[in-house]
């Protein structure tokens, strides 16, 4: 011991349980292993005394400090088990009187190495004897009223133990770190798994193709060991994850209260634990991902001081599930992953036992580096998903829509990714890129490289990215100014026009689709072929759906080497034009009843023949309700327009009345389907009347346009 010396001490008690030792020069073989490793601690005073101070090789610049309270520990990850010899603890004046040295093999079970009573602080130099992969400070009682504060934390041997061939690690220091595989450096290029484990052998020859290492899954159970061989007969490791609700950022697979639902933890745990002894030695194994953005998906569940309650929780059993999977399987690192960097935070305070963080990211992607220097961060990480943006960062185009950025758009956004995250050298170790999947729907459009199984300009710009080149590629059409017309008025059956300039840069002949999704008119992701007819170069008369609403329009160029180039925009279907006079514009308008607040309203039934499409009147709840319109005087009728909201009329009959009081049938239904209903009205009167049996829905009956054409 140097310093404040312990000799008089030592010769005073003989119990190595009760006494430090000076202990004897370091052996030649004795190695420090400790500077730079991963540390983590049960608090910290303040951002500025990190666990990983203590380990930086700075004696008395920087330093670890806990709370101000007994019972503080601060560990070490050596990354493999070694033969210890030597224990250095460098304290600041917040020194530790009673404490214990101890080690791990899983950082989990843990064994006394030394006991030390009395220090006097400075520099306690302890002999140790045993062995571990984890080394811990496990400090009993405090000197001072302050807490335990250590300048540097060395532990010194030999590599007893040996790394499993393929053992993962996360390595080096503060901004200065790498992923290993096997002791040989790795950077993530990865892409996020779409198809069905059963293709794997399929499209895994061609992630590999595209310079890809690594892909990532968000569940790991007793289907995943066909992928993972699948993955190592190509060359690829796997980033294995595991699902925990509330998944997905909008709070997908159901809410749960991490306080006090011990049985989901409990049956969430074994079965993690399954699975990563399963394929803990799998070859294909890279690391574990433990959730995807429940943190921020807590928000759907919960708010004010029970959100942040639910946080701590979620991610303090993220931690107990860290430490389960490392006492498992101490070669592979373990990251959660979330949707934001506001989220680091929790798991800083909460998951120690991690060894990375994640976080998915796509229009921001470039500011994690800020975000990571703000928050004075103390881990590297990996980006597990990444694209261009997302519906939830751009801005509305004309319909009121997500305005989609176009195929180069896409393809520019994931080279910009990745030359943000190569750029933070040290500390970004890799991302996987969303996403390479084969679904022809709205979301796949937006996102797939790959969607139809038909490469888009994006997937070569990943190719580049991971490769540096894409010389000698046959790459897609190149669609550029595409335009609908009218864009906000395609009446509903019509013909709408869209325009696009189309190049191929390998001069193939160009072959055309065109392909409607109802996402935002009816929630239907899927893309179904349009009626259409080319009008020229470049020019397609599009046939309008009959149902009301934004609908997405797709123009996909195909080149015939299994590449296509996809631009949409949005075009808005509106009721089709009635000839002749508009009769009930504006006339007084009554009802048996309207609501006079939800959502929108109050909407009376004014607002049904206001001549605007975008108010609305509506019933009560509950059948039968009623509509009537005085027209003034009697007048020749011959057509009847209803445009419904989404709640319409199943079942009604329209009446018509010379007084108001007698009423006769004119048409009637009992297969209404909303939307638009137009009906012949042969007849001659002064008041026209719905006569509303049965809804469609469970809501009321609403009309946003009712017509009286003559």
């Amino acid at each position: 011991m140097s310093g404040r010396s312990f000799l008089a001490l030592g010769a005073l008690l003989a119990s190595s349980l009760t006494t430090v030792v000076l202990a004897p020069g370091a052996h030649a073989a004795d190695a420090l292993l400790s500077q730079g490793r991963p540390a983590t601690a049960s608090s910290q005073e303040g951002a500025g005394y990190t666990p990983a101070a203590a380990v930086d090789g700075d004696l008395t610049g920087t330093r670890w400090a806990s709370q101000w309270s007994d019972q503080q520990w601060l560990q070490v990850d050596l990354g493999r088990s070694a033969n210890l010899s030597r224990v250095v603890l460098t304290w600041e004046a917040a020194y530790g009187k009673d404490y214990e040295i101890q080690a791990s093999d899983n950082g989990t079970d843990w064994r006394t190495l030394r006991k030390v009573t009395g220090g006097d602080g400075g520099t306690d130099d302890l002999a140790v004897a045993g062995s571990g992969r984890y080394v811990r400070m496990q400090g009993l009682a405090r000197a001072t009223g302050y807490g335990y504060s250590l300048w540097e934390f060395q532990v010194y041997g030999s590599a007893g133990g040996t790394q499993a061939p393929g053992a993962v690690k996360v390595e080096g220091s503060q901004g200065d770190w790498r992923l290993t595989v096997g002791g040989q450096p790795y950077t993530v290029k990865g892409v996020t798994w779409g198809p069905a484990i059963a293709d794997a052998p399929t499209y895994l020859p061609d992630v590999r193709a595209m310079g890809a290492n690594t892909i990532r899954t968000w569940g790991t159970d007793g289907s995943s060991k066909a992928l993972l061989d699948a993955a190592a007969a190509n060359g690829i490791r796997v980033i294995n994850g595991f699902w925990l609700q509330p998944g997905g950022g909008p709070g997908s697979g159901g809410c749960v209260n991490y306080v006090t639902d011990t049985t989901y933890k409990n049956d969430s745990l074994s079965q993690f634990a399954q699975w990563v002894e399963a394929y803990k030695s799998h070859p294909a194994t890279l690391m574990w991902n433990v959730g995807n953005e429940s943190v921020l998906g807590l928000q759907n569940c919960y708010s004010g001081s029970e959100l942040e309650a639910q946080r701590n929780a979620y991610t303090g059993f993220v931690n107990d599930v860290a430490r389960k999977i490392h006492s498992i399987d101490p070669d592979h690192p373990v990251t959660s992953t979330d949707a934001w960097t506001g989220a680091w935070p929790y798991y800083r305070r909460n998951a120690p036992d991690l060894d990375l963080y994640a976080v998915n990211a796509y229009n921001g992607v470039c500011k994690v580096r800020q975000d990571w220097t703000d928050g004075g961060y103390t881990k590297p990480y990996v980006i597990t998903e990444t694209g261009p943006a997302g519906e939830w960062e751009v801005p509305n185009d004309v319909n009121g829509v997500p305005d989609e950025p176009t195929d180069v758009q896409k393809a520019d956004a994931y080279t910009k990714a990745w030359n943000c995250v190569t750029g933070h050298q040290g500390v970004a170790l890799g991302a996987t890129l969303f996403h390479y999947g084969t679904e022809h729907d709205f979301g796949g459009v937006w996102f797939n490289l790959v969607p139809d199984r038909m490469k888009r300009l994006s997937y070569y710009a990943v190719k580049r990215a991971y490769t540096g080149s894409t010389a000698g590629d046959n790459t897609p059409p190149v669609i550029s100014t595409m335009s609908v017309s009218p864009a906000s008025s395609a009446p509903a059956g019509g013909e709408f026009t869209v325009r696009a300039d189309v190049r191929d840069p390998d001069g193939d002949p160009v072959t055309y689709k065109v392909f409607l999704s109802g996402n935002y008119a009816s929630g239907d992701k899927r893309l179904v072929e349009a009626q259409w007819r080319a009008t020229g170069s470049g020019t397609f008369a599009v046939t309008a759906p009959q149902k009301l609403g934004v609908w997405k329009v797709y123009l996909q160029a195909e080149d015939g080497h299994g590449n296509a180039g996809i631009e949409t925009r949005s075009v808005k279907v509106v009721a089709p034009p009635v000839s002749g006079t508009n009769l009930a514009l504006n006339r007084p308008a009554t009802a048996s009843s309207s609501q006079a607040s939800y959502g929108d309203c109050p909407c009376t039934p004014q607002l049904a023949v206001d001549g605007r499409a975008d108010t609305r009147w509506a019933s009560d709840w509950s059948d039968p309700q009623w509509f009537q319109v005085d027209l003034g005087a009697a007048k020749a009728l011959r057509t009847l327009q209803l445009v419904w909201d989404p709640a319409y009329a199943k079942s009604y009959a329209v009446q018509v009345s010379d007084d108001g009081t007698t009423w006769r049938s004119v048409y009637s239904t009992a297969a209404g389907d909303g939307d638009v209903d137009t009906v012949p009205l042969p007849a001659t009167a002064r008041y026209v009347r719905l006569q509303l049996t049965a809804r469609g829905t469970g809501w009321g009956y609403s009309l946003h346009e009712l017509g009286i054409y003559g």
